[in-house]
């Protein structure tokens, strides 16, 4: 019977963790599996276990191996992981040590772009309710993309030819590659705080998912959503969407497009305030003429009811009166003319009789009332006082010492300070004396 060699712990879970690291098939392999028990810890690391449906696998993925990653890993979710087997010295647990996770079947960027939909969904970013209106004439546009390339000079050209009086202003970015997202995003912001433009467009040419990425990152659907100004996105082609386009006020199927939703059509505009201008003549012609055709009628029937034509009308009738009384008076006796002299006299003379009555009542009440006049009062050497609310001062009584009044005389009026009031009998006896 050999002889047993005998180890410590350490030294079998050492033997076991170089034997392991030792065998070429263990130091790189792909294993494809199912993510459960998935725990991401304080310090980065992802801890997970990879299973099938007859066996399961521990597995760790290191933080600076999942700074690398394109989407969150959960529970229930079909992966490659590639990596290397080794055990755990302290435990002597064999685990797979990741450093790439892939989404089995689907592409990892696919995956990150599915989960950060889902999440800024839920958190209602790409509803209908929060977008805000273009306006309708805006006076500057501000292009977030990369100063280079046809796509910029694209939207400044329609933007130029389209409506000139908006002003165009760029913040230059990298649309793609490391640091991307972030230009974008303080782009953005930029422009909202010093409140730059009336409106943002955000945007780029077509490429690969990988490509146009940077418009997928949650900070840049993050300053968007944050925006008050509206923001069109204008990433890539008709069949790209982007996390921007969705959170966006406005999603543009090219840069082209974008520029064109922008701003009106200067020569819409022109055909439109020339249709007004036509519209508005013919509607002045027609109001021009009925007001015509209504002053004719109105000329008419002030004519037909002058007060000059009913002026003629009466004096015709008064002259052919006048001739048959001429006629009736000649063919009248002398006494007849006697007695119509008489009447007359007699109408005169009560006239004029009236008259004097009349002018005798009118002279009678103008002595009564000039009698009555406070002015009268005034010029006979009295004046009348008035307190500061402009009521008249009957007594004493009513004043306080120092109090401002107003004496009004025939002439003119003086402001005054009570310096001391005397009762009714000091009054009287002073009347007495004057």
């Amino acid at each position: 019977m050999p002889s047993e060699i005998m180890f410590t712990v350490s030294e079998l879970n050492g033997m076991v963790k170089e034997l392991l690291d030792a065998c070429p098939p263990f130091r790189q392999l792909l294993v494809q599996g199912e993510i459960s028990n998935y725990k991401r810890h304080s310090s980065g690391h992802h801890y997970f276990s990879l299973k099938d449906e007859q066996a399961s696998i521990p597995a760790v993925l290191f933080r600076y191996e999942a700074m690398r990653l394109r989407f969150r890993p959960e529970n229930g979710m079909k992966v490659v992981a590639r990596g290397r087997v080794s055990s755990f010295p302290r435990t002597g647990q064999v685990q797979l040590y990741v450093s790439e996770l892939l989404p089995d079947g689907v592409g990892a960027l696919q995956v990150a772009f599915d989960q950060l939909k889902a999440r800024l969904q839920k958190e209602g970013l790409f509803d209908e309710k929060r977008k805000k209106p273009l306006p309708a004439m805006p006076r500057k546009i501000a292009l977030v993309t990369s100063p280079t390339g046809a796509v910029v000079r694209d939207m400044v050209r329609i933007l130029r030819r389209r409506f000139p009086l908006t002003q165009v202003v760029l913040y230059p970015v990298a649309v793609q590659g490391p640091g991307a997202a972030a230009q974008i995003a303080e782009g953005i912001l930029y422009l909202n705080n010093y409140r730059l433009a009336d409106v943002i467009i955000v945007g780029r040419g077509g490429g690969s998912m990988e490509d146009l990425w940077a418009f997928n990152e949650e900070m840049v659907a993050r300053a968007i959503a944050v925006s008050e100004l509206p923001v069109i996105s204008a990433v890539g082609h008709e069949p790209d969407v982007t996390i921007s386009d969705l959170v966006a006020d406005v999603r543009a199927a090219t840069p082209s497009h974008a520029a064109e939703l922008a701003v009106p059509d200067q020569m819409e505009i022109r055909a439109a305030l020339d249709q007004r201008r036509a519209r508005l003549l013919r509607d002045m012609q027609r109001m021009l003429q009925q007001h015509k055709t209504e002053l004719a009628a109105k000329s008419q029937r002030l004519e037909r009811q002058s007060p000059v034509r009913v002026v003629q009308e009466k004096r015709m009738l008064l002259e052919h009166l006048s001739q048959r009384l001429s006629v009736s008076a000649r063919g009248a006796t002398q006494e007849r003319r006697r007695q119509l002299e008489r009447s007359w006299e007699r109408m005169r003379a009560a006239a004029e009789k009236r008259t004097q009555a009349g002018g005798q009542r009118l002279a009678l009440a103008a002595a009564q009332l000039d009698a009555l006049s406070p002015f009268r009062v005034l010029g006979r050497g009295y004046a009348m006082a008035f307190n500061q609310r402009g009521e008249v001062v009957r007594q004493a009584a009513q004043l306080q010492q120092d109090e401002k009044l107003t004496v009004r005389f025939a002439k003119g009026e003086a402001v005054c300070r009570v310096i001391e009031t005397g009762g009714e009998r000091d009054a009287a006896q002073k009347e007495r004396e004057l």
